[in-house]
């Protein structure tokens, strides 16, 4: 029960979301750098494949409507031995009477079947709301990963627009250099290579933010990508998620989609007590009014009438069986996404293990070295204590270092997404 009110809070709480949005033109972006709240926000109000799969949840409550409706009554309006062919009735030929009838029939359905397609009808209203919360659920890890991707690509550019910078700087200091006789003209020729080499680097990192930005705002809903995107640049850096086993018992309680195939199961229960209460005989009563006019004189009857199907043949049994086949095809699936479950927390913990222990490693061992390096070898070349060949040695292996860390920064917030998704965390309040 707790289950089935927080699933319907969910749910009406990001449909009243899409209420209160107006429907028709773009709402615009938030002033300012965007958070990675502020994008999953905002995908979940405009993104359009989340906006068309909010449909089956309407879908389904309209089934519900059908399931409750009853059999409607028939009315037959009937003449009989009508002189319409020229007979003439009369008292030589004795032909006759016409005859008028009105009849109505009744439907009683017998076994619950009203009340057992209300309950398939229901079970599959929650059905609808789970897999609505489960692409909500895809949905935000989608756009958090885009936004790391993004995130990304800003640091990458940063990286190699500083680097260029410094390239050139470099080349001028070169240019003087030779003007005034201390520097080979080969030397000048190396660094504008080297400068050249930078350059098609920051070109590279403009077409990854590019392509990123359009991603992200084909997620977010946004139909006319606009050129830029601002982003929050720090990433993700939250302490040490729970242990393995209470990640397992949170993806249990709260995936969505085991949910959804958990109440497949109830749904396709309350199924086979429908197609078992199809299998049962409804009864058909009817009374009909007729009236006889002729000749002799005219006279009124009443007739009432008792139907009913015999059930030698057709018993609803492949219905019956088709159900039961469901079921057991239903926890074969569930067995699967559970096992499925399980394998992907598990490769997610490890995966937050991993670019863990390697952001550390870059933060404690790697950074402030590559940095010295760069440092002392920039200011040796400088005074012309070293080669232009050791400066991009040091250049190189400092902007390496750098984008494995701005990389396993990413990782890191990555993986926490992928564990807020997988445990179906996703979009809770950090």
């Amino acid at each position: 029960m707790m289950n089935d009110l927080l699933v319907r809070v969910l749910v009406a709480g990001l449909c009243l979301l899409a209420v209160m949005r107006p429907s028709r033109g773009q709402a615009a972006p938030p002033p300012g750098p965007l958070t990675v709240d502020e994008a999953v926000k905002e995908a979940l109000d405009h993104n359009l494949g989340l906006l068309a799969r909010r449909f089956n949840i309407s879908i389904a409550e309209a089934g519900l409507i059908t399931a409750r409706l009853r059999p409607n009554p028939v009315l037959a309006i009937g003449g009989d031995h009508l002189d319409l062919l020229g007979t003439h009735y009369n008292t030589i030929n004795n032909a006759g009477p016409q005859e008028f009838s009105i009849r109505t029939d009744f439907v009683f359905e017998r076994g619950g079947k009203r009340q057992s397609r209300m309950e398939v009808a229901t079970n599959s209203i929650h059905i609808a709301q789970l897999e609505f919360l489960d692409a909500v659920r895809k949905l935000i890890l989608d756009v958090q990963s885009a936004f790391v991707d993004l995130q990304l690509a800003k640091a990458n550019l940063a990286l190699a627009e500083e680097s260029f910078k410094a390239m050139t700087q470099v080349v001028a200091l070169n240019a003087a250099r030779v003007k005034s006789g201390d520097l080979a003209e080969v030397e000048l020729v190396r660094s504008r290579v080297a400068a050249l080499q930078f350059k098609n680097q920051v070109r590279q990192a403009g077409l990854k933010i590019r392509t990123t930005t359009n991603r992200l705002q084909l997620l977010l809903g946004r139909t006319e990508t606009s050129g830029s995107l601002e982003v929050d640049g720090s990433f993700r850096r939250d302490p040490d998620p729970p242990d393995l086993n209470t990640l397992r018992e949170m993806a249990r309680q709260l995936r969505p989609d085991l949910q959804a195939l958990r109440r497949e199961q109830a749904r396709s229960q309350a199924e086979l007590r429908l197609q078992l209460a199809q299998g049962k005989v409804d009864y058909v009563i009817g009374s009909e009014y007729r009236r006889q006019q002729g000749i002799a004189g005219t006279g009124n009857s009443l007739g009432i009438f008792f139907q009913a199907d015999i059930p030698v043949f057709n018993r609803n049994q492949g219905e019956i069986e088709r159900v039961r086949r469901e079921q057991r095809q239903i926890e074969a699936r569930l067995r699967e996404l559970e096992a499925t479950i399980a394998v992907e927390l598990e490769n997610a913990y490890e995966q937050f293990a991993t670019a863990r222990t390697l952001l550390t490693d870059i933060e404690q061992d790697m950074l402030r070295q590559a940095g010295d390096v760069r440092s002392i070898t920039e200011y040796s070349y400088l005074r012309g204590e070293a080669t232009l060949i050791e400066f991009l040695d040091a250049q190189r292996a400092f902007n390496e270092t750098m984008q494995a860390y701005n990389e396993a920064r990413a990782e890191y917030a990555r993986s926490l997404y992928v564990l807020d998704s997988v445990t179906g965390m996703s979009g809770r309040t950090k």
